[in-house]
């Protein structure tokens, strides 16, 4: 649910109407911290409103409202007001205001967005990802492969007041020199032999929007002194072209390389370091925040789980999250989700079972247990299997099962409750 912050001395009625539209409305009179909330209104009736605005805006979307005047709406705006609303406010505008210009966040109490974690590091990159949302300046993500930047620059894009216009994903890697000028800027008309028709480059078609420089630790020489001009001059020029285009971009890149390391070696040019990473965003790795192990994995089982069409997949038994929990994942949260997949397809089980897993979890899982497992947690295991085997070919039928099993329905039922078997 979005946490909405409201600062007017009227508080009352739009405090009734949020509420009632499924919002959770604070007057902010309580607590003078503001980075829980996800997006602000703002009475411009209130004293020193543009000193508020200028505060708000650096931490989360404001959405500006008063009493029918053009003047003051203008002043707002050029604040970096998200919106402006007249007065008097109506439920109905309140809630299309803040669908507009902010999409619903992920159903999940665990996360922001469409990225989860519960963890410490996760928490801070969430704090850093708001803030950025409601900023201008250029971000650099850091992480390793599979780590979720992507999904950190597309949030970002979301929740920024450009959402409604593109979001660029460009791979550095995978463009060749040879092609860069022609892709990134475009052509004119017979600017060079096969140009029989003028082609808007990617940074023109969008202006206004995010520019996700995906890999830019990866560009060439060519193509660093080629995007510093951009960031620097706000302006690009086609092949064949006779004058520049002025170009309203926020760029977003993100890399695995260390871009400082890349800098002291020359391979990265300073000056265009220093302009893309005004505000840092770095992704830890999974096996530095194994607490948000199980609620990733989850997530992923869900997810996935609609793509069996004869089997409801409800989860993960105690047994196959201890091996998973084990795995440093080097692939990280990408190589999670996949691992999660393939036991969806392969299982045939409601729970995914130790035996659904890759052998090579398994083997690093035994490798890694001290001594020899207690018969006690063996037989455990494989009478939990075994229930779970005659559930699922008993159509979840507990009384069939307990025939099948050759106990009383009874005795099932207590061990289903006693082995916590989602039935």
């Amino acid at each position: 649910m979005l946490n909405i912050l409201i600062v007017s001395d009227e508080a009352g009625n739009l405090y009734s109407l949020l509420e009632s539209s499924g919002f959770n409305a604070d007057t902010g009179k309580e607590s003078q911290k503001t980075d829980s909330y996800d997006i602000a209104f703002l009475d411009l009736d209130v004293k020193n409103w543009q000193k508020k605005l200028s505060e708000l805006k650096q931490q989360m979307p404001v959405i500006c409202f008063a009493k029918p005047n053009v003047k003051t709406a203008v002043a707002a705006m050029k604040l970096g007001a998200s919106d402006f609303l007249e007065k008097p406010l109506l439920g109905e505008v309140l809630t299309g205001a803040i669908n507009k210009y902010k999409k619903k966040l992920l159903d999940d109490k665990y996360g922001y967005d469409k990225i989860i974690g519960t963890s410490s590091p996760m928490q801070e990159v969430f704090d850093l990802l708001r803030k950025s949302a409601a900023s201008e300046s250029n971000v650099l993500i850091t992480g390793e492969s599979g780590t979720g930047k992507e999904l950190v620059a597309r949030a970002i894009h979301r929740w920024s007041r450009r959402n409604e216009k593109l979001f660029m994903t460009i791979n550095c890697s995978a463009i060749p020199d040879t092609l860069l000028e022609s892709e990134l800027f475009g052509f004119e008309k017979g600017s060079f032999t096969g140009a029989n028709y003028p082609k808007k480059g990617l940074l023109e078609l969008a202006d206004g929007g995010t520019i996700f420089f995906d890999e830019i630790g990866d560009v060439s020489p060519l193509f660093q002194t080629k995007i510093l001009r951009v960031l620097q001059e706000g302006e690009i020029m086609s092949i064949g072209g006779t004058r520049q285009k002025k170009v309203d971009l926020r760029i977003i890149s993100a890399t695995n390389k260390d871009l400082k390391t890349a800098v002291s070696k020359t391979n990265f040019r300073e000056d265009l370091y220093y302009r893309l990473n005004v505000i840092n965003i770095h992704l830890p790795p999974l096996r530095a925040k194994k607490e948000d192990m199980p609620v990733l994995a989850e997530h992923f089982v869900k997810k996935h789980s609609v793509k069996r069409k004869d089997m409801m997949i409800k989860g993960i038994t105690k047994d196959a999250m201890d091996i998973l929990m084990k795995h440093s994942y080097p692939g990280n949260v990408r190589e999670l989700e996949n691992i999660i997949e393939r036991a969806i397809s392969l299982t045939n089980c409601p729970e995914i079972l130790p035996s659904d897993l890759p052998a090579f979890l398994k083997d690093t899982f035994s490798y890694n247990q001290t001594g020899t497992p207690k018969l006690r947690d063996a037989i455990t295991t494989v009478e939990r299997e075994t229930i779970i085997s005659a559930l699922q070919e008993s159509g979840g039928n507990i009384s069939r099962a307990a025939v099948m099993l050759g106990i009383y329905r009874q005795q099932l039922q207590r061990k289903i409750k006693q082995l916590r078997i989602a039935t």
